[in-house]
């Protein structure tokens, strides 16, 4: 897993604020299965108006880079692939905000995350299975092998860490069975 604190400076804040949020992508992938580098956090995250103004008191221009209200705004008022990026500094670890919008994926797994204690803080993190279903999406999208290599490591490292049946019902409901059907084959 990459150093917690790395990704926690960006959830802890979060907690703060009161936001709901879920880990997903290259670490949750490691919760699930194997450890691999990874030089970024990508955070689905559910921003209220509101709470846009206070991102910039949460993450100071002092320690980060985080984009002008009027731009998350703007990001945050689409109703489908809301995103942008906030950076740390010193270490220049990136969290990759994507905002919940009216994606029905985002709403299924914000409903089913898991909420875990790292170091004393809590992280939420996306359910297995949405995590398998969004790179199920991308592979379909664009076949990476990178994609394959994650699936094999949730797979093999925590097969019981994911509702199988649960799975295959939101695979069907998202047309998704021609892309796991080629996973399963290369997997075999």
């Amino acid at each position: 897993m990459p150093e917690a604190n790395l990704f926690l400076i960006f959830t802890q804040r979060l907690n703060a604020l009161g936001v709901a949020y879920m880990v997903s992508g290259s670490v949750a992938v490691i919760v699930y299965g194997e450890p691999r580098l990874t030089h970024d956090v990508n955070l689905i995250v559910v921003l209220a108006r509101e709470q846009i103004a206070r991102l910039l008191e949460l993450f100071p221009p002092t320690e980060f880079y985080c984009p002008p209200t009027d731009v998350i705004a703007v990001e945050a008022a689409r109703e489908q692939r809301g995103h942008f990026n906030i950076i740390h500094e010193e270490s220049g670890f990136k969290a990759d905000i994507y905002l919940s919008g009216r994606d029905p994926l985002h709403a299924w797994g914000l409903a089913r995350a898991r909420r875990l204690e790292v170091e004393g803080q809590e992280l939420v993190v996306a359910p297995s299975e949405y995590v398998i279903l969004r790179k199920l999406e991308y592979y379909r999208e664009a076949g990476s092998e990178r994609h394959l290599r994650d699936f094999r490591s949730m797979l093999d490292a925590s097969p019981r860490a994911i509702d199988r049946i649960e799975l295959e019902k939101q695979i069907a409901a998202r047309g998704l069975e021609e892309a796991w059907r080629q996973v399963e084959q290369r997997r075999n």
